[in-house]
């Protein structure tokens, strides 16, 4: 059985696909604040991370724990020591978890801490452990679905300055290869697209994927910290506005690790553009 928490996000959800595809047995945890569309035969189990007695009996059979740390739990909540002791007494013995790319660009960051305290952790533990350290990501730009379908507007900070987004697909993809295979424990995996691109480039791309034309309107960061605060704490919205305003050269470099993981390229934005181009006419 693997279990996959934040299971209704941008990487649990397709993770649990993947899984369900492959024909192993997946148990879906979620807060059960979002609407649950699983595929059939998938369990969905309500649970949070920040409460260690419901986390217990959601892991309970479990073999393999995908871990994801969103919202509040970015900046507080169980030691991670604690949470892992659960899983491990739950039966779990293999744990991928998404960190991120700026825990290793951005240590003493605040935003990261907790991130870094998991990656600790889990490398001080028994466990069986992959980490998967994601930079920005292709879906972030779906915070431009409204504008976009009715102004035909993207508007953004740092227009010119570009990282190399990774799809959320891909992420999952290389989480569910280290759930089901052997050969990466210890390993720490570096998720990005195959290019830098700006997000006046990404306004590009989608108007492309779309055929329309959109408009590119950049923001000061300080308008982009106010819509950040809506859905992020303020230490992660700040260390956000950091890495999109001014990436260290270590943020602008393209990984192999997902070619290296799944045997084919990353997805480039354009690419993800034109697959969810109906969310955004």
């Amino acid at each position: 059985m693997i279990v996959v928490t934040g299971a209704t996000g941008n990487i649990g959800r397709q993770l649990v696909e993947v899984l369900q595809q492959a024909g192993e047995p997946v148990r879906a945890v979620s807060r059960g604040t979002s609407p649950v569309d699983l595929p059939t035969g998938v369990e969905h189990v309500v649970a949070d991370l920040g409460d260690l007695d419901s986390l217990s009996p959601a892991l309970a059979g479990a073999d393999a724990l995908f871990l994801l740390i969103t919202g509040a739990q970015l900046m507080g909540g169980p030691e991670p020591e604690q949470v892992l002791k659960t899983a491990s007494a739950a039966g779990v013995r293999r744990v991928v978890f998404v960190s991120s790319q700026g825990a290793v660009t951005r240590p003493e960051s605040a935003g990261y801490a907790r991130t870094i305290a998991f990656e600790r952790a889990l490398a001080a533990s028994d466990l069986e452990w992959t980490a998967l350290r994601p930079g920005a990501f292709n879906s972030n730009t779906f915070a431009w679905l409204e504008s976009v379908r009715t102004a035909r507007t993207v508007a953004a900070p740092f227009g010119d300055v570009g990282l190399p987004s990774v799809d959320p697909a891909d992420i999952a993809a290389v989480a569910a290869a280290a759930l089901r295979e052997d050969g990466h424990a210890g390993n720490a995996y570096t998720l990005t697209g195959p290019a830098v691109v700006t997000p006046r480039e990404q306004a590009i791309a989608l108007a492309e994927a779309i055929e329309e034309p959109i408009t590119f309107v950049e923001l000061t960061p300080a308008q982009a910290k106010q819509n950040m605060l809506h859905f992020m704490p303020e230490p992660v919205a700040d260390h956000t506005l950091t890495i999109l305003g001014t990436p260290i050269p270590e943020e602008q470099q393209v990984s192999n690790d997902i070619e290296r993981v799944l045997g084919r390229p990353a997805t480039s934005y354009a690419q993800w553009a034109r697959r969810h181009s109906a969310m955004f006419r």
